[in-house]
């Protein structure tokens, strides 16, 4: 996979470079900052770009300010952004902009080899990969969501159960439906929630995340999903 760097620190530039290489990618540009970050995307058309939330010259958000841009110029390229610490509100941007794959890691995510390596192969394949600690963030906002107004019984019960990670196979099967009502169901929610259609997977994230602001993170027993219809 050709992938470019964008990351200020020179130790762990390089050995992202090395790791990245020994694991058979190949590294088309490594950047200390945002310069020239436009014209080496557009030069080298990387497969995945990773760049750091805080470069310079000021290190408050230019790498994430970066990746939007990247998002709005090609929305299908894979971006994977790394942060020293939860930036609940720069992950918040990342997945609100949709697009393509994205992944979004603490740096401390990189010393476990193995771990890092999956997640660049998995935001590659078009998955979206969000850090544990950047989820818990996430999850334990509460800002009530207007939106969840317009939904109906049912599907507030349908998201529900996509925040819980059922696939609409399972979701058919606990509310005794055919799968083919629960896509109308889910297709119903991403509307009235606003999310557009893309081809990543980012809107049954966003649905998820804003049922989870929404009610703190509590979801219908799996007994009583089945008796509302």
């Amino acid at each position: 996979m050709r992938i470019l760097i964008c990351e200020d620190s020179v130790l762990l530039r390089e050995g992202l470079v090395r790791l990245l290489e020994d694991a058979g990618h190949s590294v088309v540009a490594a950047l200390p900052d945002t310069n020239g970050l436009t014209e080496a995307v557009r030069a080298e058309a990387p497969e995945l770009c990773i760049l750091d939330v805080r470069l310079p010259p000021t290190f408050t958000d230019e790498g994430i300010r970066a990746a939007l841009e990247l998002r709005a110029s090609d929305p299908s390229l894979p971006l994977l952004v790394l942060s020293q610490y939860v930036e609940e509100r720069y992950a918040s941007d990342l997945i609100a902009a949709q697009g393509g794959p994205l992944g979004y890691l603490l740096k401390d995510r990189v010393a476990d080899v193995a771990e890092f390596l999956g997640s660049v192969q998995r935001i590659s394949e078009g998955a979206t990969v969000l850090d544990p600690e950047v989820v818990a963030q996430l999850l334990t906002r509460r800002n009530r969501d207007d939106r969840m107004m317009r939904l109906t019984e049912r599907e507030r019960t349908v998201l529900a159960l996509i925040a819980e990670g059922k696939s609409n196979q399972a979701i058919a099967g606990l509310l005794f439906l055919s799968e083919a009502s629960v896509e109308k169901h889910i297709t119903a929610i991403f509307q009235k929630l606003g999310f557009e259609p893309d081809e990543s997977g980012n809107r049954r994230v966003l649905a998820a995340l804003a049922h989870i602001e929404n009610t703190g993170g509590t979801t219908p027993p799996t007994g009583q999903t089945g008796a509302a219809r």
